[in-house]
This record gives C-alpha cells, structure tokens and sequence, in this order.
C-alpha cells in the first residue's frame, strides 16, 4: 500500500500594510504577530509536525513560519522559495510535485487566492464541513490538511482528503 502523504496548507498571519512598503517586503501587523505562535501550538497538538516545510519569500510568510516554528519541538529543513509568492494552483501543485519521496509530510506556507484555489482543486472528499468553509473564506493564519496515499508527484486534482481546516489565533494581551 502506498504511505500516507499530508499536505499541510498554511496562508501567512495577518500583515500589516505600511506606506511605501512593497508587497513582498510587508510584515505582519499585531494580529499576525500574535496569530502565528497559535499556528505553531496548533500544528503541535494537532501532531501535524511537517518533515520539510515550503515557504513563499514574502516577509510576512517568513515571520509567520518563524514564530511558528518557536512553538514547535524540533524545526524541519525549510525552503524559501519565491516561485510561492503570488503562485496559482497550478504553479503550487508544481512545486508539490517536486517535494522528495522520503517527506510524509509537507507544510506549505504562501498567499490567496493561489492557496485557497489549490485546497479546492486537490479536495475530492471533505470530513465535516471543511470544505464548504474553505469554499467561503480561506483566511489569514488558516491551515488546511489534505491526505492521500501515493507519491508527492501523483498529487491530481479531486486525489485528496480534506481532514482539517483551522483558523488558529492568538490572546490580546
């Protein structure tokens, strides 16, 4: 039997929008700030700890991944990649399908539309009402879990499972 793959599918934490300030270079504003370690204590507790995680170059997802990864035990190899930055489905998929055979399980951290459009092409089935929110809104600091048996390359539409769908947030202090 094929081994079971997970797709952990993470949009960025809120971002801040300052005056002058290019897209790429935005950073996360106080909400972000404090979302981000929750996705972190989430990924934890819901033992969704990725093998390799796969990020856009966009600051905002950077600082995301950081304080995310301070709430975890141990830090996977990580890999920025531009090509995730404003990335469609299609060009997403592409990079899935690049992920090494030993991964069981990939964390991808990037931007809407492109990730919304992925979980909603990838999920053929959905446990609970996943999908039908993921349909409505695919917010800031949202995860998404997608599983299927077989290889990271024959990853298609309609292959995967939607089993989770969160939206972590953090305390005003």
């Amino acid at each position: 039997m094929s081994p079971l793959r997970r797709l952990v599918v993470l949009r960025h934490a809120k971002s801040a929008w300052p005056e002058g300030v290019a897209d790429h270079a935005r950073p996360l504003g106080p909400r972000g700030l404090r979302d981000a370690p929750a996705v972190g204590r989430w990924l934890a507790t819901a033992d969704c700890l990725p093998d390799l995680v796969l990020c856009s170059t966009a600051r905002r997802a950077r600082q995301t991944w950081e304080l995310a990864a301070a709430e975890l035990g141990s830090i996977p190899p990580v890999r920025f990649e531009r090509r995730v930055y404003a990335a469609d489905e299609q060009q997403l998929i592409d990079a899935v399908h690049e992920v090494p055979v030993e991964m069981e399980t990939l964390l991808l951290i990037g931007h809407n539309p492109g990730l919304q459009d992925l979980i909603l092409l990838l999920a053929g089935e959905t446990l609970g009402d996943a999908l039908q929110r993921t349909r409505t809104k695919f917010p800031t600091s949202a995860v998404a879990v997608l599983t299927w048996r077989g290889t990271w390359s024959a990853l298609a539409p309609g292959t995967a499972l939607l089993t989770d769908l969160a939206v972590p947030r953090g305390h005003k202090k």
